[in-house]
C-alpha cells in the first residue's frame, strides 16, 4: 500500500468541486421506514407473476422485451414495450434501495436523515458527475495541485526511505508521515508552511544521501512543497492517507 497526501478541499470557496460536495441529494438509511414517501425504490416483477399477467402472449413477451424466462424477478424498467408495462404494473412490487431523496423533506428533518446516515452513505451532487466531466473541472481548479490531475498525489509507498532521511536532518513533519497517515490527522495552513520549509531543507540535503536518493526522493519533495505552498496561502489543511 501507498501513502498519498490529500488536501481538505471544502476549506476552500475557491474550490469547484465545493459546491457540488456540499449539495446532499440522498442519504442511505438501513431502514427507511417512515420515509416511504421520499425514498427511492425499484419496481420489481416476478416471472411468475408475468407469466400469469401475459398469459397466451408470454413467449412473444419475451422475445420482444428479451427478458430471460430463467430469472426469478426482473425489473420493470427492464421492459422495452410501453403496452406491456401497462400490464405488468399492477402486479410489479416495490424494494427499496435504501435511499432517501433529501428535497423531498422539511430540512430539518432532512439534517436529522444525514446524520443518521453518516458521512458515508451520502450522496452529493458531485457524485452525479460524469468522471470525465469531473476530471475537466479539476483540471480547471485552482487546488488542483497535481499538475491538474486533482489535490491527491502520491507520497510514495509506505517503506519509503524519506521519512528516515528527513528525521536525520530534523524535518519532523515529513519524518512522521507514515504515522500521519495512520492517523489521518489534518495539518494546519501554519504546519504546511513549516512543511514548506522542511522540503528546502531536504532539497539541500537529499544530494547528501547520493545521487541515487535525490532522483529517487526529489519529485516527492517538488510535490510536498507544491501542496504545502498552496494549502499555506489559501488557508487549506492538507493530511496523508
Amino acid at each position: 500500500m501507498g501513502i498519498s497526501v490529500a488536501i481538505c478541499e471544502l476549506d476552500c470557496d475557491e474550490s469547484l468541486c465545493k459546491e457540488g460536495k456540499l449539495n446532499i441529494l440522498k442519504a442511505r438509511l438501513d431502514d427507511i421506514t417512515g420515509y416511504e414517501a421520499c425514498a427511492d425504490y425499484d419496481e420489481v416483477v416476478s416471472t411468475a407473476d408475468a407469466k400469469a399477467a401475459m398469459g397466451a402472449d408470454w413467449e412473444g413477451f419475451l422475445k420482444r422485451n428479451r427478458i430471460d424466462p430463467d430469472k426469478e424477478s426482473f425489473l420493470l424498467e427492464k421492459v422495452k414495450k410501453e403496452e406491456d408495462v401497462a400490464k405488468l404494473r399492477p402486479v410489479a412490487k416495490k424494494e427499496y434501495t435504501g435511499w432517501v431523496v433529501l428535497s423531498k423533506l422539511p430540512a430539518d428533518k432532512a439534517e436529522a436523515v444525514k446524520k443518521q446516515a453518516g458521512e458515508d452513505n451520502l450522496l452529493s451532487q458531485w457524485n452525479t458527475i460524469p468522471l470525465d466531466e469531473t476530471n475537466a473541472i479539476c483540471g480547471k481548479c485552482v487546488m488542483s495541485w497535481d499538475k491538474g490531475r486533482g489535490c491527491i498525489g502520491s507520497f510514495g509507498p509506505e517503506n519509503s526511505m524519506l521519512p528516515e532521511i528527513a528525521r536525520k536532518h530534523g524535518c519532523v513533519i515529513v519524518a512522521d508521515v507514515p504515522e500521519l497517515a495512520k492517523s489521518q490527522r489534518k495539518l494546519s495552513p501554519e504546519e504546511a508552511k513549516r512543511l514548506s520549509e522542511e522540503c528546502k531543507v531536504l532539497r539541500e540535503k537529499l544530494p547528501e544521501e547520493g545521487k541515487a536518493m535525490a532522483r529517487r526522493y526529489g519529485g516527492v519533495v517538488d510535490r510536498l512543497e507544491t501542496v504545502a505552498d498552496l494549502c499555506a496561502s489559501k488557508g487549506v489543511r492538507l493530511f496523508f492517507l
